[in-house]
């Protein structure tokens, strides 16, 4: 109804596009080894295919001019009974995802019987969707029904990690901005703004001249300390400055930074780590270190080869402290950990905290989210180290990013010329570079905190 006037794909998203239809054809391919399969043309055509009773029809289509509703599913197979199920080849490995689910039932409301759908997903398995995810259906169609009649825009919150891949993210920031929005700060959930709004807290400044202890207990903020972070994060972004709200305390000992690279695009549920980066004192381009592997087949490998060198850090210096921005790190070390069943292993003890030592892992996102509000949007490591304000540390490679280094490792994977492969590894391993370094920057400027004060 409204398109927007342009929009292109950014590499990240376009890879996500065509691996999901590479699945798709993956799939069909195993249902064409066990059934004969039609590829449908038009509606007409569906119709005709599932009247001749043919076992299975590739790029379905469905309508029902009543009801206002099509639908494409990828396939339709057919049941020992007769009727058909819809299927879709779906990346995702979580069958539980609300789109997802609103969208397999509409084309069970489609077909019109009581057949479950299938999903094809990412990691291997095949999933049903039934009755269950009717009333989902049932409210989707009546929000898309209002939304037909309605003459205005509708009114919509921001979201920081959703928007950004959005066809129309630069229509709607601008109106976002214009008014101050309170779902432009970190940690406002859409709802959490729908109900200030309600107690007629629309913008930062409202919500900024607000007592902590006035706010209304709504969704996701009905606790004293929630209120007063969110009144502090409207008084940061609208005065542009820092607030300290404690002494930061860093842990004592030898840092060394600490950054992984994966590949979640892989056939399992595993992520394959390709690349654990450290960077040790001196702290310079020279002392980056790392391991690399090629591809998943070098999973374990390379999951052994990190586990000693962290053996010989250990060795080295008398007191360790590995830190990383966000739990990522830690939380990958405990799924390699159980997929190796290598939770007793001493070395994965010592850094998990198993024994009675503390885990010498140290999150420098909790001692920036612990102790200051930042007048920024999120709490990304480079959202962060870029702001010219804060830490102002750039990456050599302006575009580079996690969703950056997830399109350049699958180049990587997809190439046979060494020399293209070996400018992307170079690529890859630069950004890994810079992350760590980022962190050491990180962690300096952190250090400019250590006396408690108000505002800086």
């Amino acid at each position: 109804m409204h398109q927007p006037t342009e929009y292109e794909a950014d590499p990240f998203i376009q890879l996500l596009c065509d691996a999901g239809l590479q699945h798709e054809r993956s799939i069909l391919q195993q249902l064409r080894r066990d059934h004969t399969v039609f590829q449908a043309t038009s509606f007409d055509d569906t119709s005709a295919l599932m009247q001749q009773g043919a076992p299975v029809i590739y790029q379905a289509r469905l309508q029902n001019n009543e009801k206002g509703l099509i639908g494409f599913p990828d396939f339709l197979i057919r049941h020992e009974n007769g009727l058909y199920q819809a299927a879709d080849a779906k990346l995702t490995q979580r069958e539980n995802k609300k789109a997802l689910q609103i969208q397999l039932g509409v084309y069970r409301r489609l077909l019109n019987n009581q057949l479950p759908a299938i999903v094809f997903l990412g990691d291997g398995r095949t999933a049903s969707l039934g009755n269950e995810v009717d009333m989902l259906v049932n409210a989707f169609i009546d929000d898309m029904k209002r939304l037909q009649i309605q003459s205005d825009q509708p009114h919509v919150r921001y979201s920081h990690s959703r928007c950004r891949i959005c066809p129309y993210f630069i229509h709607c920031r601008a109106q976002f901005e214009a008014k101050q929005d309170i779902s432009l700060l970190h940690g406002m959930h859409g709802r959490t703004a729908e109900l200030l709004a309600q107690a007629g807290i629309h913008s930062i400044a409202q919500l900024a001249s607000q007592d902590a202890e006035n706010l209304p207990d709504v969704s996701h903020l009905s606790s004293l300390k929630r209120k007063q972070r969110v009144v502090q994060q409207a008084r940061s972004v609208l005065n542009d400055e820092i607030i300290q709200l404690n002494e930061v305390i860093l842990p004592e000992g030898t840092w060394v930074h600490f950054d992984i690279e994966d590949n979640p695009l892989v056939t399992t549920r595993n992520r394959h780590v390709y690349l654990w980066g450290l960077l040790a004192p001196p702290y310079t381009d020279k002392e980056f270190d790392y391991i690399w592997t090629d591809d998943e087949a070098q999973d374990y490998v390379g999951w052994l080869s990190f586990l000693e060198k962290m053996k010989r850090y250990r060795a080295r210096y008398a007191s360790l402290v590995f830190a990383h921005y966000s739990n990522h790190e830690k939380v990958t070390i405990q799924k390699y950990a159980e997929r190796y069943a290598m939770l007793d292993d001493d070395t994965v003890q010592w850094l998990l905290g198993l024994r009675n030592e503390p885990s010498p892992l140290f999150d420098l996102q909790k001692a920036v989210l612990d102790n200051l509000v930042l007048p920024i949007a999120g709490y990304g490591l480079k959202e962060i180290c870029k702001h010219p304000k804060l830490v102002n540390f750039q990456w050599q490679i302006e575009a580079s990013g996690s969703q950056w280094s997830v399109v350049q490792f699958s180049r990587f994977l997809e190439s046979s010329d060494i020399q293209i492969k070996q400018r992307l590894k170079t690529e890859l391993l630069a950004y890994n570079r810079d992350d760590v370094t980022a962190t050491r920057k990180l962690e300096l400027w952190l250090r400019s905190f250590s006396n408690p004060k108000q505002a800086v």
